[in-house]
Formats: structure tokens, C-alpha cells, sequence
């Protein structure tokens, strides 16, 4: 059977979360179909308004692929101008219906239809590795967000509780840009020997996504959602680092609290009462369910 030969354009805001997720379709896409690739920086409004058309000269697009914000009039723009199917990760801040599919977290709460398709949490680049895992363990540090607040001295403990337990496993604990900055440092003052300290400017891109592929434990700060699902996809057991919620609950704690529901991953708090994660469950893969989606949607093999 002959493979499927495409044209897509991604348009790319900068943000590493963004990224991610357009990276992780895009691999997938390429395990089903010949891909010719063009990156592209979003320009500044003016500059799509006024100046020279900033797509002219690329290959037309079959597709053009996007995440964030700042990347959804560009996106119908280039569409508009050169032709190709529109493809949105997360819901997008103008109308579902003017794109031409999007790839939508279901506790968004939007309702599936011809331009929707509901995912689990956020697509992800990472991909688990065939053969047995490293042993190692992962602790991915978030900060204070919409859904979350921080306290800094409850996740130390909670942090040198989980390390002190397996002095036998070799840790990594990594931040976030929205950590605060003291909080590296506070944990490199715990002096725990089997704990290694690398803040999120210390890691080159694609880092987190190949370390989570071969550790075979992984605890995730509540607040990250999108490195909850990043987890989920590379094959770890998966614990949740408790912060304090700002009440209610909101679209985030109604995502984690299904994953707790259906056994994705276990809370701080059932982890001490037992003193285990339970081993991962496989099939966590939304980049190759929406890949697959896509091509048999406007491609499909013949």
C-alpha cells in the first residue's frame, strides 16, 4: 500500500508547551504519511496585515497545524491565502466552526461535532520506549497557576518523602517557567544524595519528552496539566504532587480528578496510605489517535 505524500505548514508561537503538542502530531503524522515540513514563525499582526505576504514562497500546504493563541489568525490567514486544511490543538479563542478541525481537550467542556474532536488532556510529543524502563524516577515541578496555588514548604516535604523512601532510585527533579525561582535552591539544600536538581533552563528541547520515555517513575506537580498527559503518553507510573486548589472546580481538576477516577494516576495522599504507585497502564497515545483521525478523515488510504 503506497503511503500518503503531504505538504504542512506549522505554525509556531514559540511557547515549549505549544511546540510540544504540535511536535507530538507531527511525529505521528510522519509514522503514516510522507511529510514535507515547513516551520514558520507566526509574524506580528502588522506585518500579516500590511507587509509582504510572509507565507509566499513555501510549498502549498495539504495541512497547516497550530497551537496557541497567538497562532489562530495567522493560521486562517495563510489558509485563506494559499489553500490546505486548518488544524488547531486545544480549543481556539475565535469560533470552533471556522477552522477547519480542532483537537480539543474533553474537560474543555465542548461538544464533539464535524469540526471537533474530543481528546484525553492535551496531545503530547512524547512516546514510550520499547523495552524495559530505566529504573530512574522524575519529579516535574509546576508554580502557581489560574487552578493552583503554591506552597512551597508542603511540596519540599512531600518531595523528600518520596525521594527519602527509594534511596536506591536515582531522581531528577526539574522546574517550570512559572516555578519560583527560590524553589531549585531550596530543594538542592535538602542534600538528598539520590536527587539531582536541573531547573527548566538547564534542559535543551525534546529533554523532558526523551526522559520520560525510558523513567519508570514520574510525580507531576497538580497545576501542569499538559506534563500530567506528557507523562501519561511517555509510559510511566504516574503520581500527583499536591498543591493547594483556588477553589472550585474548574476544567483542569475536572480532567485530573477522570484520571484519578479510571486509574491513570494516583494522588500524594494514596500514595502514602499504600507506599506504591501502581504500575503504568499502556495505551495513552492521543498524538497517534489524532493522527490517525486526520488521515482517514481527508486521506484515506486506498
Amino acid at each position: 500500500m503506497s503511503r500518503r505524500t503531504l505538504t504542512a505548514w506549522l505554525l509556531r508561537d514559540g511557547r515549549p508547551g505549544h511546540d510540544s503538542q504540535v511536535r507530538g502530531l507531527v511525529t505521528a503524522l510522519a509514522r503514516h504519511a510522507d511529510l514535507m515540513v515547513t516551520d514558520i514563525e507566526v509574524p506580528s499582526l502588522r506585518r500579516l496585515l500590511f507587509g509582504r505576504d510572509p507565507f509566499a514562497g513555501f510549498p502549498a500546504p495539504d495541512l497547516l497545524i497550530s497551537a496557541g493563541h497567538a497562532t489562530h489568525f495567522p493560521l486562517l490567514l495563510a489558509r485563506r491565502r494559499h489553500g490546505g486544511r486548518s488544524v488547531v490543538l486545544m480549543r481556539p479563542s475565535l469560533p470552533l466552526g471556522w477552522f477547519d478541525l480542532c483537537f480539543v481537550p474533553e474537560h474543555d467542556g465542548v461538544v464533539a461535532g464535524l469540526h471537533v474532536e474530543l481528546t484525553r488532556g492535551v496531545v503530547s510529543a512524547a512516546q514510550p520506549r520499547p523495552g524495559p524502563r530505566d529504573g530512574t524516577g522524575l519529579l516535574l515541578i509546576g508554580g502557581p497557576s489560574r487552578h493552583h496555588d503554591w506552597d512551597g514548604a508542603d511540596l519540599l516535604a512531600q518531595v523528600s518523602g518520596i525521594v527519602a523512601k527509594e534511596p536506591g532510585r536515582a531522581w531528577t527533579l526539574t522546574t517550570s517557567r512559572r516555578t519560583p525561582e527560590r524553589f531549585a535552591t531550596e530543594v538542592a539544600a535538602l542534600g538528598l544524595p539520590n536527587l539531582e536538581v536541573l531547573p527548566a533552563t538547564a534542559t535543551p528541547p525534546g529533554w523532558l519528552a526523551g526522559r520520560l520515555a525510558a523513567t519508570e517513575v514520574a510525580w507531576v506537580s497538580e497545576d501542569s496539566v499538559s506534563m500530567v498527559y506528557e507523562a501519561l503518553t511517555g509510559g510511566a507510573a504516574i503520581g500527583l504532587l499536591a498543591l493547594p486548589p483556588r477553589g472550585g472546580t474548574g476544567r483542569v481538576l475536572r480532567g485530573l480528578d477522570r484520571l484519578l477516577a479510571d486509574g491513570w494516576v494516583t494522588t500524594y495522599a494514596r500514595w502514602c496510605e499504600s507506599g506504591e504507585l501502581p504500575p503504568p497502564r499502556s495505551g495513552f497515545d492521543e498524538a497517534e489517535r489524532c493522527a490517525v483521525h486526520l488521515l482517514e478523515r481527508w486521506w484515506p488510504a486506498g
